[in-house]
């Protein structure tokens, strides 16, 4: 099985696929699947833009809107995580995972998949400590603070991806793991983005919740992206203990680093994604501390032992199969000659494949529960040449260091 892998999309769809078609007809290969590391901007029409979080000059429908609408359809099967600049309000619909479009699977704020035997797994947003113990407070529409901690990765979900115990193939997170540079080149790293050197000093660079989740989990292999940088590392779990293979990704760009095939051996196709067994139990056990409001899960109160939950979904899945329920459009799709934005279906609404994933676990939907007040608080184009190329942290700029903007190291706007 070969999966490419992609950093930062930046919702440029279209150029990605491309360049995975250049690829396959220069090295004469198939690749089965595309995973992103997040920033993947699921944007359908003008009123996601309101709830994405980047400065105005990068405000764009990009290209995701066409995949939705069904005008184009995704040559790859695709798996995202969320990064930090997302359509918050339609990830939040999708919390638990489903297609954002035909072929291409959000694997949700937390989640775990099958694609044929090989098990990814993944983390969306970010870590910021002023938010990490909160719970999910925030709802659409979004204002100046929540549209900014909405994409804050919380406790909870990385507790859920604490419990899980068999074996994880690839793992996803938009940030990189604090603490991973001190197993690759950050020295060469320092050279390319000289401003990231205090904040590796000081531990900062990165997330300390995915640090925990790679020392639990100790995947093969563990993708990441938001620096808009490439890097390597590889960790070796204790003396004689498991590798995991970590690399970072650059954003979409010409002659930039964003692309990356690997190979792994994996049964016979055809291949498909399919729900998580396991995950799914561990969704069950925990939905019954989700927390809705500002204030944390109770996790004192959560019962952990899981082969009766376990056998339960087994059960389950054996009378319905484990392929995901199937895309179902919820808003009107853009179209360049008028607005949607004044639509009433443009906002959040209930999506059918999270309805129908709550029912099947015999669970109450709780997404649209009203909060507690929480804290205060273009296309670009390619030329063949550009194609060859590829086959050979608070407040970043989104702009990257070669636009001659210095970035923070914890970026929130990269």
């Amino acid at each position: 099985m070969r999966i490419a892998v992609e950093g930062c999309m930046h919702g440029d769809l279209d150029n990605v696929y491309k360049a995975l078609q250049y690829m396959e007809q220069v090295q004469n290969i198939k690749i089965d699947l595309l995973l992103c590391c997040g920033d993947f901007q699921a944007v359908r029409n003008e009123y996601d833009l309101k709830s994405l979080n980047v400065p105005p000059k990068y405000r764009a429908m990009n290209s995701f809107w066409k995949y939705y609408s069904g005008a184009e359809i995704a040559p790859y099967p695709t798996i995202f995580i969320g990064g930090n600049h997302e359509a918050s309000n339609y990830l939040w619909e999708l919390y638990y995972g489903g297609w954002a479009a035909p072929n291409i699977y959000f694997l949700g704020v937390a989640g775990v998949v099958k694609f044929g035997n090989i098990r990814i797994g993944g983390l969306s947003g970010i870590y910021n400590a002023r938010h990490y113990r909160l719970g999910h407070y925030e709802r659409p529409p979004y204002n100046e603070d929540t549209i900014r901690s909405v994409y804050h990765v919380r406790e909870y979900d990385v507790q859920k991806l604490m419990q899980v115990e068999e074996p994880i193939d690839i793992f996803l997170s938009h940030d990189w793991p604090v603490g991973i540079t001190d197993y690759g080149n950050w020295k060469q790293l320092v050279k390319f983005k000289p401003f990231f050197e205090k904040e590796i000093q000081e531990r900062r660079l990165g997330s300390k919740a995915a640090a925990e989740l790679l020392e639990k989990l100790k995947p093969p292999y563990w993708f990441s992206a938001h620096l808009h940088c490439k890097f390597a590392a590889l960790v070796q779990h204790g003396e004689g203990g498991p590798l995991t293979k970590f690399l970072a990704l650059d954003k979409c760009l010409p002659k930039r680093k964003f692309l990356q095939v690997i190979e792994l051996e994996a049964e016979p196709g055809p291949y498909e994604i399919h729900y998580d067994e396991e995950w799914l139990a561990i969704t069950r056990r925990f939905h019954e501390i989700f927390p809705s409001t500002a204030k944390n899960a109770n996790y004192g109160n959560l019962r952990l032992q899981m082969q009766d939950c376990r056998q339960w979904v087994q059960s389950r899945l054996k009378e319905r199969g484990a392929k995901p329920f199937e895309f179902v459009m919820t808003v009107p799709c853009y179209d360049p000659s008028r607005s949607v934005s004044n639509s009433p279906l443009a906002g959040c609404n209930r999506n059918p494949q999270t309805e129908s994933l709550l029912k099947f676990l015999e669970l109450p939907y709780l997404l649209d529960d009203i909060s507690e007040s929480g804290p205060s608080g273009s296309s670009i184009p390619f030329s063949d040449s550009d194609l060859g190329s590829f086959v050979n942290s608070e407040d970043i700029q989104i702009d990257d260091i070669d636009d001659g903007d210095e970035e923070s190291a914890e970026p929130e706007d990269a």
